[in-house]
């Protein structure tokens, strides 16, 4: 049985699951709004026990890579990072908004994320979850713009934000479906496929997929 330890760090509400063989087995709800550093490996160990699971007999590590908090996103992935380099384990880094995807049932699925400043995180996958439209950071109502037509849903963790940007566009009555809090089964799901496909990484080899530049990036002179 291939395990799989998975975990997401990258806004206040996190989660951390568990998964044998592509089937969540272990999955719960964090929330921290200071962040998850100093809390995150108590509630792994924690997991592991209720579970009856060694900490050895992980085969794969993953994380969600971002978007989201920078913080957050390093968190997880120096977590996942340096636990695989210490066990000689393979990794998986998934973006959020493709975990966020998952939950979706139509052939288009737009995924949605706050990125707060009055921007979202948006991309469009197929029900493979393949990329249809990739990811950006900018206005909900200009996002719209860009999007393809078909079947398309959106996918979202709260969408009553955004609802009203729909009126009067071509996507008015597009059906939405919600995505839970807790990301990490999902992120375990598609960490499983990747694995059996021969596409998990080396530590070394995953990084934080931010999209939208850091504050000090955008300020810096």
């Amino acid at each position: 049985m291939n395990r799989i330890l998975s975990l997401d760090t990258t806004n206040e509400y996190g989660s951390l699951a568990l998964a044998g063989d592509g089937q969540v087995v272990a999955e719960v709800l964090l929330h921290s709004k200071e962040g998850f550093s100093g809390v995150l490996f108590d509630q792994l160990r924690g997991l592991l026990e209720r579970s009856g699971w060694k900490l050895e007999e992980i085969d794969c590590f993953a994380a969600a890579a971002g978007p989201g908090s920078f913080t957050g996103v390093r968190v997880g992935l120096a977590a996942v990072k340096g636990l695989a380099e210490a066990l000689g384990k393979r990794v998986v880094a998934v973006s959020n908004l493709e975990a966020v995807a998952w939950f979706g049932e139509a052939a288009l699925r737009a995924a949605v994320v706050d990125a707060r400043r009055g921007q979202i995180y948006g991309a469009v996958y197929t029900a493979e979850l393949a990329v249809a439209s990739p990811e950006v950071v900018t206005p909900f109502p200009a996002w719209l713009a860009t999007l393809p037509e078909g079947d398309l849903e959106f996918v979202c963790q709260d969408f009553a934000p955004f609802r009203a940007a729909l009126d009067g566009t071509q996507f008015e009555h597009a059906p939405v479906r919600e995505a839970p809090r807790a990301l990490a089964g999902a992120i375990a799901r598609i960490a499983a496929a990747r694995l059996a496909a021969g596409l998990s990484q080396s530590p070394a080899e995953i990084d934080a997929n931010y999209v939208r530049k850091s504050d000090a990036e955008l300020f810096w002179r």
